[in-house]
């Protein structure tokens, strides 16, 4: 039967040496990764080096990193590596510290000093206010404040003594008596300097009461003016107090800060601060005397967090620039907060309960973002692309932000930012985000595209075992052996689907090789061996492969129709790859066809029922053009058929069943039986030709599984694109059951080809009429077509009407 097939396809299995590319392990120049030095720079990732290198050292604005590339290929560490590399040939950025505004308490001022030099401001204001807690009271308790205080007050007695005797001696010219009390002033009437009784005054003569009674009432008014003057005597002596207290707390606080002003007349708004407090601290020097207790107050009070620093970012003891990654970069994380205190049923909050954000952080140097993180978080890519384009960071609460009346809040004053921002994510985020954010590439400029494989030669498989040697030396791994890397090598060739290339996707290498090196612990082993290599793999596959064995089952026992031997009209093994998890598997799936006389439509279940994807539905459009590009070029196409994927309950998508689809077509218009010992899978053009699709390898073991699980009969076997041969990295098992002639792999380049190996007929050589050989399965298509033609026009006759 193979001859037969052979002869009309003139298509040969594939050599057992085609279904895999090997590493040889004899070119591997060492016996174990120890011998090998460890790669200085990343391999096959030149492109992406060369675009983090020029986003790192120019220095201009909207030239931040977008870093693309699958999720394990390095791209975290690279970067990482990359630039604290840079960073750490950088100056120090400087730091930066909000204080009290103290004219505008809800807008707190912003400070930029010198690396290191804002730790030392906010300790050397602490001090200022243990000092002043001390020196204050003290000066209050000198000789020299006392003396001047009693001096106020003796003036200011001596004149309202004065006016009292003045008063006295007015008073008692007109025989009124000026008493001082504890109450205050009383008047009395008086005769010869003698206080008169109630008695003695009701025993006057009438004339004498009145005269006395109008000098009594003229003394009152007129020490009711004197009087009112008196108020004014003691505002005037509190100011004099307030000018004296100003005048030592001032000449305190100006001793005290003298030394700090020396210290940073370097720094403008350090000055200008350090102004403002001793202004404020004059006005406010009660704080700083001592309670009605006599205790002095803890410098730590409440009453003097205005006279504080808070310290937003503190670059004293870093090395260079900052390198920050920001693991959950929501809006709040990004920008800074300002926290909330509860006082007595109340939120409250000042100027030291701002908190920095990853921008702050990272200013002067880099932030590297995870880009899908980002667009998750509400508000916080707005907010990131803000920031790029004003160039300073506004810390804004969100209620703030969307309108919403929150709590009482500060209004910082935003921070200057010079900020490098790397993106990393996929690519088809960076292609989302260019199409339809105006903002993106402007802010954007610079993409590293991160290289998924490289070409496999052998001197790329020795850069590839040092890169194994590497990873094994960055996680504290056995080393390995020769055949662990060849079997590595192997292994990261199919990982490409790709037997020419080799995967760049680190965190799958070392996944494998920690998984190894666990099994060789377990043997006792000193290296990494190839078994061990192996036995990690298998081991992988058994924990991830319950629903694949599961199907099998189903197909062995029947619940799933799936022929292995035999033949069947419009029926055909198409083979799917199933996505599940991290270890895709192929399996088998039955299409049919049915065909009938009509006027050439082509119904498409999965599409009808919408279980397909638009390439499947694309791929069934085109075998309707290949159908009628072939056989009806000048004929009506008179036929009706359907296609479907039996058994299948959910989606479909992909064109790789098209020429499986196109050959059970065939043989259902044709009567023409295929041999059911065959799976196909590749995807058609217009002109027949088979084109590549992607899992041949996970494709053509699903079949092998099956079939070897019932016995291999020498007959069965895959048809594949002749273009998906270099991807060919097939187990072991089904390479010796190829060796022994038990289980073949076709390529093929046509459909004409696939179909004749299906029936085992030649597809024929139309002669000069466009007539196929009857004896070709494209003459029993066409012949049924033209039947199926004649047919439909003697339905259409006239004569077929009045018969």
């Amino acid at each position: 039967m193979t001859d037969e097939r052979r002869a009309a396809s003139g298509v040969n299995p594939l050599a057992a040496a085609s279904l895999i590319r090997s590493c040889d392990i004899e070119a591997l120049a060492f016996d174990t990764t120890a011998e090998l030095d460890t790669q200085a720079t990343p391999l096959g990732q030149d492109r992406a080096l060369e675009a983090i290198t020029f986003a790192t050292s120019i220095q201009r604005d909207g030239y931040n990193l977008y870093v693309m590339g699958s999720p394990g290929v390095g791209r975290h560490r690279l970067v990482r590596h990359r630039l604290e590399q840079h960073a750490n040939g950088q100056p120090r950025p400087s730091d930066w510290c909000y204080v009290a505004d103290f004219a505008k308490p809800d807008r707190p001022r912003v400070i930029r000093l010198p690396a290191g030099r804002g730790s030392q401001l906010r300790s050397d204001m602490q001090h200022l206010i243990e000092d002043l807690l001390t020196a204050l009271p003290a000066a209050f308790q000198s000789d020299e404040y006392r003396r001047r205080a009693q001096e106020i007050h003796d003036e200011f007695k001596q004149r309202e003594d004065a006016a009292a005797a003045e008063m006295g001696r007015h008073a008692a010219a007109k025989n009124i008596a000026l008493l001082d009390t504890p109450t205050g002033y009383s008047l009395a009437p008086q005769r010869d300097g003698k206080i008169l009784s109630p008695a003695e005054f009701q025993a006057l003569g009438a004339e004498d009461k009145v005269e006395l009674e109008k000098a009594l009432q003229e003394v009152k008014d007129e020490l009711r003016s004197v009087l009112s003057r008196v108020p004014l005597w003691q505002r005037e002596a509190r100011q004099r107090y307030r000018a004296l207290d100003a005048d030592v707390t001032g000449l305190t606080v100006t001793q005290l800060t003298a030394e700090l002003e020396h210290r940073y007349a370097d720094l403008p708004e350090v000055l200008q601060h350090l102004q403002q407090l001793r202004d404020d601290i004059i006005e406010s020097g009660e704080l700083f005397r001592p309670g009605e207790d006599g205790e002095t107050a803890d410098a730590d009070a409440a009453r003097f967090t205005r006279y504080r620093v808070n310290l937003l970012v503190d670059n004293g003891e870093r090395r260079g620039a900052p390198v920050v990654f920001e693991d959950n970069p929501s809006y709040q994380n990004l920008i800074g907060r300002i926290d909330h205190v509860a006082q007595m049923g109340t939120l409250t909050t000042n100027f030291t309960l701002i908190k920095p954000g990853a921008l702050h952080r990272a200013n002067g140097g880099f932030l590297v973002l995870d880009a899908d993180r980002v667009l998750s978080q509400p508000f916080a890519w707005n907010a990131l692309k803000r920031v790029l384009r004003a160039n300073e960071v506004r810390i804004e609460s969100v209620e703030r932000l969307v309108g919403v009346m929150g709590t009482a809040t500060l209004e910082p004053a935003p921070v200057e930012l010079d900020v490098k921002v790397v993106l990393i994510g996929e690519r088809y985020l960076y292609y989302l985000l260019s199409a339809y954010d105006a903002e993106f590439s402007p802010l954007f400029r610079v993409v590293a595209d991160f290289s998924e494989d490289i070409p496999r030669d052998c001197a790329r498989e020795m850069a590839f075992a040092r890169l194994v040697a590497t990873l094994i030396a960055q996680e504290n791994l056995r080393a390995a052996t020769a055949s662990a890397v060849a079997r590595v090598i192997d292994w990261a060739a199919r990982d490409s689907r790709d037997a020419k290339k080799l995967t760049l996707h680190m965190g799958r290498i070392s996944d494998l090789l920690q998984e190894a090196d666990y099994l060789a612990g377990v043997d006792g082993e000193p290296h990494i061996d190839g078994r061990h290599i192996q036995a990690a793999i298998d081991a992988k596959l058994r924990r991830t492969d319950q629903l694949r064995q599961s199907l099998h089952e189903a197909i062995l026992d029947d619940t799933l129709m799936i022929d292995t031997e035999g033949r069947q009209l419009g029926q055909i093994n198409g083979l799917v790859v199933i996505d599940a998890g991290e270890l895709p598997f192929g399996m088998p799936v039955r299409i049919t066809a049915t065909a009938r006389m009509g006027a050439g439509t082509l119904i498409d279940i999965e599409t009808e029922a919408k279980l397909s994807g638009a390439l499947h539905s694309k791929g069934v459009m085109i075998l309707s053009a290949y159908l009628a590009a072939r056989y009806a070029r000048h004929q009506p196409l008179s036929v009706s058929a359907s296609l479907v994927f039996e058994q299948s309950y959910g989606e479909i998508d992909g064109d790789s069943a098209s020429l499986g689809e196109l050959c059970a077509l065939l043989s259902a218009i044709g009567d023409v039986s295929l041999d059911q010992s065959f799976a196909v899978t590749g995807s058609v053009n217009q002109h027949g030709q088979v084109q590549a699709i992607g899992g041949v390898n996970e494709k053509i073991e699903g079949f092998f599984d099956i079939c070897a699980a019932r016995g291999l009969s020498g007959r069965q076997g895959v048809i594949i694109p002749a273009a998906n041969v270099d991807d060919l990295m097939l187990r072991t098992d089904v390479r010796e059951a190829a060796v022994h002639g038990g289980f073949n792999i076709y390529a093929v380049n046509h459909v004409d080809q696939a179909m004749a190996l299906l029936t085992g007929m030649p597809a024929g050589t139309p002669d000069a009429s466009g007539l196929y050989p009857s004896d070709s399965w494209n003459g029993r298509v066409q012949l049924r077509l033209l039947e199926w033609n004649a047919k439909r026009r003697q339905l259409a006759s006239p004569d077929a009407d009045s018969e």
